[in-house]
Protein backbone atom coordinates (compact mmCIF):
# COMPACT_ATOMS: atom_id res chain seq x y z
CA UNK A 1 0.00 0.00 0.00
CA UNK A 2 1.38 3.39 -1.04
CA UNK A 3 1.87 5.98 1.66
CA UNK A 4 2.60 9.70 1.57
CA UNK A 5 2.74 12.20 -1.23
CA UNK A 6 3.60 11.27 -4.80
CA UNK A 7 6.95 12.82 -5.70
CA UNK A 8 6.97 11.94 -9.40
CA UNK A 9 4.96 12.95 -12.46
CA UNK A 10 4.76 10.97 -15.69
CA UNK A 11 5.23 12.93 -18.92
CA UNK A 12 1.87 11.71 -20.28
CA UNK A 13 -0.01 13.17 -17.30
CA UNK A 14 1.71 16.56 -17.20
CA UNK A 15 -0.58 19.54 -17.95
CA UNK A 16 -1.12 20.09 -21.68
CA UNK A 17 -0.30 23.81 -21.46
CA UNK A 18 3.33 22.97 -20.58
CA UNK A 19 3.60 21.61 -24.14
CA UNK A 20 6.13 18.89 -23.31
CA UNK A 21 6.87 16.40 -26.08
CA UNK A 22 5.75 12.83 -25.45
CA UNK A 23 8.78 10.98 -26.77
CA UNK A 24 11.68 12.74 -25.05
CA UNK A 25 11.80 10.94 -21.70
CA UNK A 26 9.24 9.25 -19.50
CA UNK A 27 9.12 11.79 -16.68
CA UNK A 28 8.04 15.42 -16.25
CA UNK A 29 9.06 17.86 -13.51
CA UNK A 30 6.70 17.65 -10.54
CA UNK A 31 6.05 21.17 -9.16
CA UNK A 32 6.72 21.83 -5.48
CA UNK A 33 3.86 22.71 -3.15
CA UNK A 34 3.26 26.44 -3.49
CA UNK A 35 0.80 29.24 -4.20
CA UNK A 36 -0.60 27.72 -7.42
CA UNK A 37 -2.07 24.28 -8.12
CA UNK A 38 -0.13 21.71 -10.15
CA UNK A 39 -2.44 21.99 -13.16
CA UNK A 40 -2.56 25.82 -13.00
CA UNK A 41 1.17 26.55 -12.75
CA UNK A 42 4.37 26.66 -14.78
CA UNK A 43 7.45 25.39 -12.88
CA UNK A 44 10.65 27.44 -13.27
CA UNK A 45 12.40 24.48 -14.93
CA UNK A 46 9.80 24.35 -17.75
CA UNK A 47 9.96 28.14 -18.06
CA UNK A 48 13.75 28.32 -18.40
CA UNK A 49 14.30 25.16 -20.45
CA UNK A 50 11.24 24.87 -22.72
CA UNK A 51 10.01 28.48 -22.98
CA UNK A 52 12.92 30.91 -22.66
CA UNK A 53 15.53 28.39 -23.88
CA UNK A 54 18.10 29.73 -21.39
CA UNK A 55 19.09 26.15 -20.53
CA UNK A 56 19.29 22.88 -22.42
CA UNK A 57 19.38 20.43 -19.54
CA UNK A 58 18.11 19.86 -15.99
CA UNK A 59 21.63 20.48 -14.68
CA UNK A 60 21.91 23.87 -16.42
CA UNK A 61 18.57 25.03 -14.96
CA UNK A 62 19.79 24.01 -11.50
CA UNK A 63 22.94 26.10 -11.95
CA UNK A 64 20.88 29.15 -13.00
CA UNK A 65 18.46 29.04 -10.05
CA UNK A 66 21.17 28.19 -7.49
CA UNK A 67 23.01 31.37 -8.50
CA UNK A 68 19.87 33.19 -7.25
CA UNK A 69 19.25 34.85 -10.62
CA UNK A 70 15.49 34.27 -10.83
CA UNK A 71 12.95 36.33 -8.89
CA UNK A 72 9.23 35.57 -8.73
CA UNK A 73 7.06 38.41 -7.37
CA UNK A 74 10.17 40.21 -6.12
CA UNK A 75 11.57 37.23 -4.15
CA UNK A 76 14.54 35.08 -5.17
CA UNK A 77 13.46 31.49 -5.84
CA UNK A 78 16.21 28.87 -5.87
CA UNK A 79 13.85 25.89 -6.21
CA UNK A 80 13.65 25.01 -9.90
CA UNK A 81 10.30 23.26 -9.31
CA UNK A 82 8.72 26.42 -7.81
CA UNK A 83 5.18 26.80 -9.24
CA UNK A 84 4.81 30.22 -10.87
CA UNK A 85 1.23 30.93 -11.94
CA UNK A 86 -1.26 33.35 -13.50
CA UNK A 87 -0.33 37.06 -13.01
CA UNK A 88 3.06 36.27 -11.38
CA UNK A 89 5.96 38.57 -12.27
CA UNK A 90 9.22 36.80 -13.15
CA UNK A 91 12.38 38.95 -13.10
CA UNK A 92 15.81 38.04 -14.46
CA UNK A 93 18.09 40.93 -13.46
CA UNK A 94 21.15 39.59 -15.30
CA UNK A 95 19.35 39.93 -18.67
CA UNK A 96 17.30 42.97 -17.48
CA UNK A 97 14.09 41.15 -18.40
CA UNK A 98 10.70 41.19 -16.68
CA UNK A 99 7.83 38.87 -17.59
CA UNK A 100 4.22 38.54 -16.48
CA UNK A 101 2.67 35.08 -16.74
CA UNK A 102 -0.61 35.27 -18.67
CA UNK A 103 -2.72 32.90 -20.74
CA UNK A 104 -3.16 33.17 -24.49
CA UNK A 105 -6.55 32.38 -26.10
CA UNK A 106 -5.43 28.78 -26.71
CA UNK A 107 -5.09 28.21 -22.96
CA UNK A 108 -1.29 28.13 -22.91
CA UNK A 109 0.94 30.07 -20.54
CA UNK A 110 2.84 32.88 -22.19
CA UNK A 111 5.65 34.98 -20.77
CA UNK A 112 4.54 38.50 -21.61
CA UNK A 113 7.46 40.92 -21.48
CA UNK A 114 6.71 44.04 -19.38
CA UNK A 115 8.54 47.29 -18.56
CA UNK A 116 10.39 47.68 -15.23
CA UNK A 117 7.70 50.06 -13.89
CA UNK A 118 4.93 47.53 -14.58
CA UNK A 119 6.97 44.73 -12.98
CA UNK A 120 6.73 46.50 -9.59
CA UNK A 121 3.11 45.45 -9.06
CA UNK A 122 0.77 42.55 -9.74
CA UNK A 123 -2.98 42.03 -9.75
CA UNK A 124 -4.54 39.60 -7.26
CA UNK A 125 -8.12 38.32 -7.31
CA UNK A 126 -9.76 38.31 -3.88
CA UNK A 127 -11.19 34.86 -3.08
CA UNK A 128 -12.74 35.78 0.25
CA UNK A 129 -12.70 38.41 3.00
CA UNK A 130 -12.89 37.18 6.58
CA UNK A 131 -12.16 38.17 10.18
CA UNK A 132 -9.37 36.54 12.15
CA UNK A 133 -8.41 36.62 15.85
CA UNK A 134 -9.41 39.85 17.66
CA UNK A 135 -11.74 40.67 14.75
CA UNK A 136 -8.91 41.66 12.39
CA UNK A 137 -10.23 41.64 8.79
CA UNK A 138 -8.12 39.94 6.14
CA UNK A 139 -8.43 39.09 2.44
CA UNK A 140 -7.26 35.83 0.82
CA UNK A 141 -6.10 36.12 -2.80
CA UNK A 142 -5.83 33.69 -5.72
CA UNK A 143 -2.07 33.27 -5.16
CA UNK A 144 -2.36 32.23 -1.51
CA UNK A 145 -1.65 35.62 0.11
CA UNK A 146 -3.31 36.76 3.33
CA UNK A 147 -3.58 40.57 3.40
CA UNK A 148 -4.56 42.16 6.72
CA UNK A 149 -6.71 45.28 6.97
CA UNK A 150 -7.88 45.55 3.34
CA UNK A 151 -10.04 48.50 2.27
CA UNK A 152 -13.58 47.91 3.69
CA UNK A 153 -14.90 48.31 0.12
CA UNK A 154 -12.95 45.20 -1.06
CA UNK A 155 -15.19 42.13 -1.38
CA UNK A 156 -14.84 38.60 -2.86
CA UNK A 157 -14.21 38.49 -6.66
CA UNK A 158 -12.76 42.04 -6.69
CA UNK A 159 -9.17 42.64 -7.83
CA UNK A 160 -6.43 44.44 -5.89
CA UNK A 161 -3.20 45.94 -7.18
CA UNK A 162 -0.36 44.79 -4.93
CA UNK A 163 2.99 46.55 -4.54
CA UNK A 164 5.53 43.70 -4.71
CA UNK A 165 8.22 45.58 -2.79
CA UNK A 166 6.14 46.46 0.27
CA UNK A 167 3.39 43.82 -0.02
CA UNK A 168 0.78 46.57 0.51
CA UNK A 169 -2.46 47.09 -1.43
CA UNK A 170 -2.10 50.09 -3.77
CA UNK A 171 -5.55 50.14 -5.33
CA UNK A 172 -8.58 47.95 -6.05
CA UNK A 173 -11.23 47.53 -8.72
CA UNK A 174 -14.73 46.16 -8.15
CA UNK A 175 -16.25 43.15 -9.85
CA UNK A 176 -19.13 44.90 -11.59
CA UNK A 177 -20.80 45.35 -14.99
CA UNK A 178 -18.75 47.36 -17.49
CA UNK A 179 -15.30 46.48 -16.11
CA UNK A 180 -12.60 44.73 -18.14
CA UNK A 181 -11.91 41.08 -17.31
CA UNK A 182 -9.60 38.24 -18.36
CA UNK A 183 -10.80 34.64 -18.23
CA UNK A 184 -8.44 32.46 -16.20
CA UNK A 185 -10.06 29.03 -16.62
CA UNK A 186 -12.57 27.00 -18.62
CA UNK A 187 -13.17 26.87 -22.37
CA UNK A 188 -12.75 30.65 -22.88
CA UNK A 189 -9.40 30.86 -21.04
CA UNK A 190 -7.23 33.83 -22.03
CA UNK A 191 -10.07 35.87 -23.56
CA UNK A 192 -10.49 39.53 -22.58
CA UNK A 193 -13.73 41.50 -22.57
CA UNK A 194 -16.14 43.61 -20.52
CA UNK A 195 -18.81 42.22 -18.18
CA UNK A 196 -22.31 42.68 -19.63
CA UNK A 197 -24.33 40.95 -16.93
CA UNK A 198 -24.27 38.28 -14.24
CA UNK A 199 -26.65 35.33 -13.72
CA UNK A 200 -27.25 33.97 -10.23
CA UNK A 201 -28.20 30.29 -9.86
CA UNK A 202 -28.72 29.37 -6.18
CA UNK A 203 -27.27 25.92 -5.53
CA UNK A 204 -25.38 25.91 -8.84
CA UNK A 205 -22.66 27.88 -10.62
CA UNK A 206 -23.11 31.62 -11.09
CA UNK A 207 -22.53 32.63 -14.71
CA UNK A 208 -21.01 35.84 -16.08
CA UNK A 209 -21.67 37.15 -19.61
CA UNK A 210 -18.72 38.89 -21.29
CA UNK A 211 -18.38 40.84 -24.56
CA UNK A 212 -14.96 41.23 -26.20
CA UNK A 213 -13.58 44.13 -28.30
CA UNK A 214 -14.56 42.35 -31.55
CA UNK A 215 -18.21 42.21 -30.42
CA UNK A 216 -18.27 38.46 -29.67
CA UNK A 217 -20.20 37.45 -26.57
CA UNK A 218 -19.57 34.41 -24.37
CA UNK A 219 -20.28 33.30 -20.82
CA UNK A 220 -18.30 31.48 -18.17
CA UNK A 221 -18.41 30.58 -14.49
CA UNK A 222 -17.88 33.33 -11.93
CA UNK A 223 -14.71 31.71 -10.49
CA UNK A 224 -13.03 31.91 -13.93
CA UNK A 225 -13.42 35.70 -14.22
CA UNK A 226 -10.47 37.94 -13.22
CA UNK A 227 -11.05 41.72 -13.31
CA UNK A 228 -8.02 43.47 -14.89
CA UNK A 229 -9.17 47.05 -15.30
CA UNK A 230 -11.74 49.75 -14.67
CA UNK A 231 -14.01 50.46 -17.63
CA UNK A 232 -12.22 49.50 -20.84
CA UNK A 233 -8.75 50.55 -19.60
CA UNK A 234 -6.57 47.60 -18.45
CA UNK A 235 -4.20 47.98 -15.48
CA UNK A 236 -1.67 45.64 -17.14
CA UNK A 237 -0.34 45.49 -20.70
CA UNK A 238 -2.04 42.76 -22.71
CA UNK A 239 -0.25 40.18 -24.88
CA UNK A 240 -0.37 40.14 -28.68
CA UNK A 241 -3.95 39.84 -29.94
CA UNK A 242 -5.40 41.64 -26.87
CA UNK A 243 -7.25 38.51 -25.75
CA UNK A 244 -9.51 38.26 -28.81
CA UNK A 245 -10.08 34.64 -29.82
CA UNK A 246 -9.78 34.03 -33.55
CA UNK A 247 -11.61 31.36 -35.51
CA UNK A 248 -9.53 28.63 -37.19
CA UNK A 249 -9.79 30.44 -40.55
CA UNK A 250 -8.83 33.84 -39.05
CA UNK A 251 -5.93 32.27 -37.14
CA UNK A 252 -4.59 30.64 -40.32
CA UNK A 253 -4.90 33.89 -42.31
CA UNK A 254 -3.06 35.72 -39.51
CA UNK A 255 -0.21 33.21 -39.58
CA UNK A 256 0.11 33.41 -43.38
CA UNK A 257 0.77 37.18 -43.33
Amino acid sequence: MARGIIKHLKRMYAPKQWMLDKLRGRWAPKPSAGPHKLRECLPLIVMLRQRLKYALTYREVKMIVMQRLIKVDGKVRSDMFYPAGFMDVVQIEKTKENFRLLYNTKGRFMLHKVAKEEANYKLCRVKRVMRGPRGIPYAVTHDGRTLRYPDPDVKAHDTIRLDLETGKIMDHVKFETGNLVMISGGNNIGRVGTITHEEKHPGSFEMVHVKDAAGHTFNTRLENVFVIGEGTKPWISLPKGNGIKLSIVEDRANRMK
